[in-house]
């Protein structure tokens, strides 16, 4: 292994290592106590400590700044062919925000029990995934390997809020175009069986609110077309409409959530007093559609529900996405088959499935880009954003050993004909 130990940076909180563990997981644990939870995130100490990471191995680091305050850091490792497209290793540094009460252990602490597990916000999305790629990279550098084509890992802030102001802004810039990216990486989701899951595209996000207009009066009065009735109205065809497609998916036990529409009501707001009829409400849905649903039909649909609850009803999109773009899994495919052929080594069983929720891969993707969504957790509950969130250390370390099979393999594809 290359050195570690680099002195940490003033006021940097220096974490205990049990002299019995591994490096890898003390490195792991170090960052999960970084807190970089959303909506204050210290990113400032997130970039301290991939800027150690990378003179410690040897590794081109670049910082740039996509907004202010927002900064992508870049570790880079060159391959042996300037010519050829780069690997692209994406991660975002970013936590969502936690319920400290409903946590066993100190969400920040990284504590881990008898049995390895370590607990932690951020142990499973996605701050394991960022070490395994750096330990993966650190692996084979002291193996002395060398690949043709050159690997960039990239740390991104505010994926957990969207990623407007992280990666949507960042491959526009020119600074992304010179990692001249052929494919890439980024994260799946733990998987309770022995397989594991590959993600190879996302469902749509729409964010939409609902806004009914009705007769206002007084509470004690039956009032005629209130806003109350169209919300209820618009609030039973869309969740009807929910509950038939988690009919479906139960009754067809080869479907999984990234193959049916889900809809969710978010939010509700409106009304001014206990006795007063409002004359406006309004409720927030959270639809998330498969890339195999035909989203001009879903959205007549979805203003046809709208018009037969009745006049004076808008609607606003917060969130709208129309791509529906996915990375080939056929054995034709260069990139997939040097993934598939790695994990087939390793004698890892992948399911292919359509990711249930958004990533940054999707702006990826939406840019021509192709891309997988990957993290080498099974065996293990999938817990992200949720309480008591954790994973195991030997899960972590074999997931290291994977990424290390995965980056040499899609690191030494050969020259493409576009590449020519």
């Amino acid at each position: 292994m290359l050195p570690r130990g680099a002195p940490n940076q003033p006021g940097e909180k220096v974490s205990s290592q049990d002299p019995g563990e591994d490096p890898s997981v003390s490195l792991f644990r170090e960052y999960l106590r970084l807190k970089t939870v959303q909506p204050e995130p210290d990113y400032e100490a997130a970039v301290r400590f991939l800027e150690r990471l990378a003179a410690e191995l040897g590794l081109g680091c670049q910082k740039v700044e996509v907004c202010p305050g927002r900064v992508v850091t870049i570790l880079t490792w060159q391959g042996t062919d300037p010519h050829l497209r780069s690997i692209l290793l994406n991660s975002h540094t970013d936590v969502v925000p936690v319920f400290e009460e409903h946590w066993t252990h100190d969400p920040f602490e990284a504590f881990k029990d008898a049995q390895g597990n370590i607990y932690a916000r951020g142990a499973q999305d996605m701050k394991c995934v960022s070490i395994q790629y750096i330990e993966a990279i650190r692996r084979l550098k002291a193996e002395g390997k060398r690949f043709p084509r050159t690997i960039h890992m990239t740390f991104m802030p505010d994926e957990e809020i969207g990623g407007h102001t992280g990666m949507e802004l960042f491959v526009k810039r020119p600074e992304f175009q010179a990692l001249r990216v052929g494919f890439a990486l980024d994260e799946g989701l733990a998987s309770p069986t022995d397989t594991f899951s590959v993600f190879y595209g996302e469902k749509s996000t729409w964010w939409v609110t609902v806004k009914c207009q009705g007769k206002p009066g007084h509470g004690s009065q039956f009032i005629q077309n209130t806003a109350a009735e169209k919300l209820h109205r618009v609030t039973s065809s869309l969740l009807q409409f929910r509950d038939s497609e988690q009919q479906r998916m139960q009754q067809d036990k080869h479907l999984t959530l990234g193959d049916i529409t889900t809809i969710n009501l978010t939010m509700l707001s409106g009304g001014v007093a206990c006795n007063v009829v409002p004359s406006e409400l309004s409720a927030t849905f959270d639809i998330r559609l498969p890339p195999t649903l035909d989203l001009q039909a879903f959205e007549e649909q979805l203003r046809a529900w709208f018009q037969e609850a009745g006049e004076g009803i808008t609607c606003e999109f917060h969130q709208k996405s129309l791509d529906q773009t996915v990375t080939c899994t056929e054995d034709s495919d260069p990139w997939w088959k040097a993934f598939s052929g790695a994990c087939r080594d390793m004698h890892i069983t992948l399911n292919r499935e359509i990711f249930p929720a958004a990533t940054d891969l999707r702006y990826l993707r939406q840019a021509g880009y192709l891309a997988l969504g990957f993290s080498p957790m099974n065996r293990t509950p999938v817990l992200l954003h949720d309480h008591d969130e954790h994973l195991n250390e030997q899960v972590f370390l074999r997931g290291i050993e994977i990424y290390a099979g995965l980056v040499a393999a899609l690191a030494s594809v050969p020259p493409l004909p576009a590449e020519g």
